[in-house]
């Protein structure tokens, strides 16, 4: 006799799942009776030995199955070696369910991959009269922490206290970890006061939740208050406690945890290592982090990527690279790691030959990767890998995030190809703050000014985004690339007076660059003596660039000195300023500049510029002869100058007026 169903819908479904077990095993439970078939379900390791036992119930009838049953959906939806989709068809079939399957399910879908089903099974389990237990709760409560389901917790809490278990402390750390989860900490914090035999899972769950917070002092008085108790650490708390020092940068704070390990004796394990490893870091202390890493007995690979971390912080990408390539063991973070040092130290090209590598080895990329190698692309202008690389995003049949279109419109973007961007901004299903700065700074590069505003506006209309200070940094510059004074002096008065937005060093260097391009010099000049910060060299050169637009030569002495004083050796200030006298014909102050650079030692920066041929893009300087071909590539350039000339066109393909020796 099969049992009532509760669900016709998954009738064909559960029994095709039946056909599935082994007839010619069907022997062994032919006469077992359910305790028999009871014992059988605890030995069970795989679903075929779980549908064979499944058949036999059935044959068997409704008496006193209840509880084998309830134990068959417990495999299913708890066990790795389960099936949560059997246990729900199973599950669906039963007439009367119990508190013991529900709380099986709610269990399985909380940890799986639809926590959604296991708060509208809670659901239903209440509207069907059953009672929620201590068992019932806490996994309800992580499925609402894995969804931010804020007003569900709440709704749990208080059902909690109405069946009389709100103060069973597995419910109350549960309550703790949901509400760290959804960012409440002040809720958390009042549940764990409440607690009256807080077990080490309550403190460690506190402190995790000030971890996640960045909450430093909050953390370690705790800290100190579970040692005023007589309570020892253990893992767990050492490593959320190591996490703050690490987000907050205290390096005082993190040995002061490093020499309490070694008084105290506290045995710790690799994942501590690393965390201590991970805390000198990213405070600072590479001697102390190789010195831990060193005197690790086991490393792993978390253990190697911190090291190679902690290297590229302090900028010594050889270093990092010699550790990354003695590692026994790579994963996609170890690999991340060293192409995101290569490119913030500027070798994007590393970079790039690194992914290259890691594809060869059949590493596959995940979205820090992609996000990484975009912003490579972006630097040197490599549109021909930027594209691969969005191939690569829309063959895997995979929609891309926010993150990664943005990387996406920032790439095209800086590889001249504002349309494609703006096509792609237009497409997205979903937009944050940084797609809109982005897009506002991608047309402001192309000197699309209008379209900048318009975007802004758009922006604002939405009444979902609120501009911040990256926001106003591109549309004050796509006013300024394309001359428009009187919109860019309208936005900028209302920076602070309408969006909140405090007016910062670039925000007026960039309203000197926009005045000084409109030739508005002496009001250029006077909105930096109103400046509430001292100007620094980017605002002093901007309003010598304007000056060597308009041939401002007094305005331009005038500055020379703030300049010189601020940066004394930097080479590109002194090419400003002879260009600047070179361009009014003063030859004696060019000559000037000339001796002053060589008194002082200061030699020219060479340029380096980029160019793509058939995929490949090479970088060049001035009079650079290390390329293979660069024969070949100047007698090119020579004869095209002779052609040039012959047609009355003067050239200097070389370059600035300061490299010219003759006037």
């Amino acid at each position: 006799m099969v049992l009532p169903l509760r669900n016709l819908t998954v009738g064909s479904r559960f029994k095709q799942a039946l056909c599935c077990f082994h007839f010619q095993s069907l022997h062994k439970f032919k006469s077992a009776n359910h305790e028999t078939l009871h014992f059988h379900l605890e030995k069970c390791t795989s679903m075929n030995q779980i549908k064979q036992i499944h058949a036999q119930i059935i044959l068997q009838g409704p008496t006193n199955q209840i509880l084998t049953l309830g134990k068959l959906i417990s495999f299913c939806a708890v066990s790795n070696n389960g099936n949560l989709e059997y246990a729900r068809l199973v599950f669906d079939r039963i007439t009367e369910p119990n508190k013991f399957m529900y709380n099986s399910l709610i269990r399985g879908y909380s940890t799986g991959d639809n926590p959604i089903k296991a708060i509208l099974l809670y659901r239903e389990m209440t509207y069907m009269g059953l009672g929620p237990n201590e068992f019932t709760l806490p996994f309800v409560l992580k499925a609402c922490a894995s969804v931010s389901a804020y007003w569900v917790a709440v709704a749990v809490h208080g059902h909690s206290f109405k069946q009389g278990i709100g103060s069973q402390v597995y419910v109350q750390n549960a309550l703790i970890y949901v509400y760290v989860a959804c960012g409440l900490i002040l809720c958390a914090r009042k549940v764990f006061d409440e607690i009256p035999q807080r077990t080490l899972v309550s403190w460690n769950s506190m402190i995790g939740g000030y971890s996640k917070m960045s909450c430093c002092k909050e953390a370690f008085l705790l800290f100190k208050e579970m040692r005023d108790l007589g309570l020892e650490l253990d893992e767990i708390s050492l490593v959320n406690l190591l996490s703050v020092c690490s987000q907050s940068c205290d390096l005082d704070l993190g040995r002061y945890l490093h020499l309490y390990m070694v008084v105290t004796g506290v045995e710790i394990d690799v994942i501590v290592r690393n965390a201590l490893l991970d805390m000198y870091a990213k405070c600072g202390d590479l001697h102390s982090a190789q010195t831990v890493f060193e005197r690790m007995s086991y490393k792993n690979v978390v253990s190697w990527t911190s090291m190679v971390t902690a290297f590229a912080k302090h900028q010594l990408v050889n270093s990092a690279r010699d550790v990354f390539d003695r590692m026994p063991e790579k994963n996609v973070v170890s690999w991340n790691s060293m192409i995101s040092c290569y490119i913030r130290e500027g070798h994007c090209k590393d970079a790039l030959n690194l992914f290259h590598e890691m594809s060869d080895l059949g590493v596959e990329a995940d979205e820090t990767t992609l996000v990484c190698v975009l912003s490579a692309c972006s630097q040197i202008g490599d549109l021909v890998m930027g594209k691969k690389v969005h191939n690569y995003i829309y063959n895997n049949d995979t929609i891309p995030s926010v993150t990664l279109c943005n990387a996406l419109i920032d790439m095209y973007a800086k590889c001249g190809f504002a349309g494609r961007a703006l096509d792609i901004f237009s497409e997205m299903p979903e937009k944050n703050l940084v797609s809109w700065n982005v897009i506002i700074g991608a047309v402001a590069l192309h000197g699309y000014g209008l379209k900048g505003v318009n975007l802004f506006e758009e922006m604002l209309g939405g009444r979902i985004w609120r501009p911040d200070e990256i926001t106003f940094m591109g549309l004050l510059s796509a006013c300024s690339h394309s001359g428009l004074v009187d919109i860019g002096k309208y936005y900028f008065d209302r920076m602070k007076s309408v969006y909140g937005v405090s007016p910062e060093i670039q925000h007026y260097a960039c309203m000197v660059d926009l005045l000084g391009r409109g030739g508005f010099l002496e009001e250029a000049v006077r909105l930096i003596g109103r400046m509430p910060m001292k100007p620094d060299v980017v605002i002093w050169g901007a309003l010598l660039g304007a000056c060597r637009t308009h041939c401002n030569v007094e305005i331009g002495k005038l500055i020379l000195k703030q300049l010189l004083e601020l940066e004394p050796n930097s080479s590109g200030l002194y090419v400003l300023i002879a260009n600047l006298f070179s361009e009014s014909q003063r030859w004696e102050d060019v000559k000037n500049i000339r001796k002053l650079m060589n008194d002082c030692g200061i030699m020219k920066c060479k340029a380096i510029s980029f160019i793509e041929i058939e995929g490949c893009v090479h970088e060049f300087m001035v009079d650079d002869k290390r390329h293979e071909e660069s024969s070949n590539i100047f007698s090119m350039l020579d004869q095209l100058t002779d052609d040039l000339k012959s047609i009355g066109y003067a050239c200097n393909y070389f370059g600035a007026s300061l490299d010219s020796e003759e006037r």
